[in-house]
């Protein structure tokens, strides 16, 4: 891949990841517009890796947060609701993975959960989604409930929800479910985000071996490996840019702005659909 097109799509990851806009949408569309595949092995992975460079960013930017939260809150507390809602992640995700690869994909070699990252209609429609969530929570008056038990059961669900469809913003969506399970909003953003490190390791994992396969070994892949790199150092860079941003804008009570933006996209995105095929 040319290195002007990796900075590109590091960039537009880094900026979006962490903005309830659906990084992943952008960076679809941006490897439409340079004629990649966004559901092969190799892109599929290098949006893992992009991933985890805002992870590295999440980690430094709200690391003084959390260990105020922990300390606040009790350490037992804070692993539980976590433990909870990653749970409850997988559980919701890996019984979609299976309803959408063995009933609406039929089966076969090929079919992948991954095969739903380029249809840009349904991109578009997951954008709707969050979009109408966010203007919902954004709504809402400011809560003061801790993430308890319950909270982090909703939030875990919905995350399951966001993982096959590209569009439906993981943190807009996880973010919003707190919010209108009465979360303040700072406390919202630490868990989301919080549950976002927690789980980028096993899609590192799952998106490695898939690489992994489709290349044919590990020497095979090798190339896709440094590009990655590459980019998760930029999308990291990126992503403390964006989280500033999404910070200021989240406890000043500007949520609703992002909802309105998901919509404006979404609409965009279904008039160039026949464009992008």
């Amino acid at each position: 891949m040319p290195i002007l097109s990796l900075l590109v799509l590091a960039v537009i990851q880094g900026m979006a990841e962490l903005l309830p806009v659906s990084s992943s949408a952008h960076v679809v569309v941006a490897e439409k517009l340079m004629g990649l595949d966004p559901s092969s092995p190799q892109m599929t992975f290098l949006l893992v890796m992009l991933h985890t460079g805002t992870s590295f960013a999440v980690i430094l930017y709200f690391w003084p947060r959390w260990k105020e939260r922990l300390a606040s809150s009790g350490r037992g507390a804070a692993l539980r609701g976590l433990a909870v809602a990653t749970a409850a992640t997988g559980g919701v995700g890996l019984a979609l993975k299976h309803l959408i690869e063995k009933v609406c994909l039929h089966g076969g070699d090929k079919a992948e959960i991954e095969v739903l990252f380029s249809n840009m209609p349904l991109v578009a429609a997951a954008l709707a989604a969050a979009g109408l969530l966010i203007l919902w929570a954004g709504g809402r008056p400011e809560g003061t409930r801790p993430v308890d038990d319950a909270v982090a059961l909703r939030v875990g669900v919905v995350q399951g929800l966001c993982l096959p469809f590209r569009g439906f913003s993981r943190s807009g969506a996880t973010i919003s479910t707190a919010l209108l399970g009465g979360v303040s909003r700072a406390a919202a953003e630490d868990f989301s985000f919080a549950l976002a490190v927690v789980l980028t390791p096993p899609v590192i994992v799952r998106e490695t071996l898939r690489l992994l396969k489709a290349s044919g070994g590990l020497a095979a892949g090798a190339s896709v490996f440094a590009p990655g790199l590459i980019g998760m150092l930029f999308s990291f860079v990126a992503g403390l840019l964006a989280l500033r941003w999404l910070s200021s804008w989240l406890e000043k009570g500007r949520w609703r702005w992002f909802g309105w933006y998901c919509l404006a996209a979404s609409a965009a995105l279904f008039a160039a659909s026949p464009r992008l095929r």
